[in-house]
């Protein structure tokens, strides 16, 4: 599975990506903030709405203690979570259980100053085109 899910990597052209427990990783150089900022220009800039984001360092961070964990997991960390109206219709008309895979996200999250962006990867089929979509909004970020 692995061989086949870095071969799909490389046909898309991500090479330099990361692949962690079924998600495209990419280094960012830059600052957390840098990051988030490009993220949302990115997906802005594209004509979407996020529809919310996920402070999730936050949360990990503020629920520690309940669960009895002392583990820093991330300095911070977010999700953008949005859809793509024709994009959305394309997959659900060629499978309408595809809106189990909708919103779609995008994260990045810092670990001891190594910022990270990335997505969830989708299965074979038409959610591809929402893989291939994510992947460039993540590039268009990391310029």
């Amino acid at each position: 599975m692995i061989r086949t899910i870095s071969a799909a990597l490389l046909a898309l052209g991500t090479a330099t990506t990361v692949l962690a427990e079924d998600a495209v990783t990419y280094p960012f150089e830059g600052s957390f903030e840098d990051a988030t900022f490009a993220v949302e220009s990115a997906i802005v800039g594209r004509g979407l709405v996020i529809d919310y984001v996920s402070h999730t360092g936050e949360m990990l961070a503020r629920t520690a203690a309940d669960v009895g964990s002392d583990v820093k997991l991330f300095e911070e960390a977010d999700i953008f979570l949005f859809c793509s109206a024709t994009l959305s219709r394309n997959v659900m008309e060629a499978d309408p259980m595809n809106i189990a895979h909708c919103p779609y996200g995008i994260f990045v999250a810092d670990r001891a100053g190594d910022v990270t962006v990335g997505y969830r990867t989708y299965p074979e089929g038409p959610m591809q085109e929402v893989q291939a979509f994510l992947d460039e909004i993540v590039k268009e970020a990391m310029e």
